[in-house]
């Protein structure tokens, strides 16, 4: 019985972690949109943001992600590299981690 109870109570941590991580990588998804709205002259960043988000969806990494921003960058003739991109989501990715942990 004690140890059922200890297997479920680290399945619980395990669960909060991952929904923690996936909170952390949607909020940075979410600034990432917002600073690229803002750099390409997207007038609705926060519709915008939402589409970077959903986009990380597709597969795990940063693969989709990076894709739709490049192609998005492409059509509005914006001059940032995949270099840019993925530096920028590590930089808002040790943003959002302070920012959570300051909670």
């Amino acid at each position: 019985m004690k140890m059922e109870k200890k297997g479920r109570g680290e399945e619980q941590i395990t669960a909060n972690q991952e929904e923690l991580d996936f909170k952390i990588v949607a909020r940075r998804n979410k600034l990432l949109g917002l600073w690229l709205a803002e750099n390409l002259g997207i007038s609705d960043a926060e519709g915008y943001a939402k589409e970077v988000v959903i986009a990380d969806l597709d597969e795990p990494g940063e693969d989709d992600i990076i894709r739709k921003v490049m192609k998005d960058i492409a059509e509005h003739g914006g001059q940032l590299t995949e270099d840019d991109i993925r530096s920028k989501l590590q930089s808002l990715l040790v943003e959002v981690k302070a920012e959570t942990s300051s909670n």
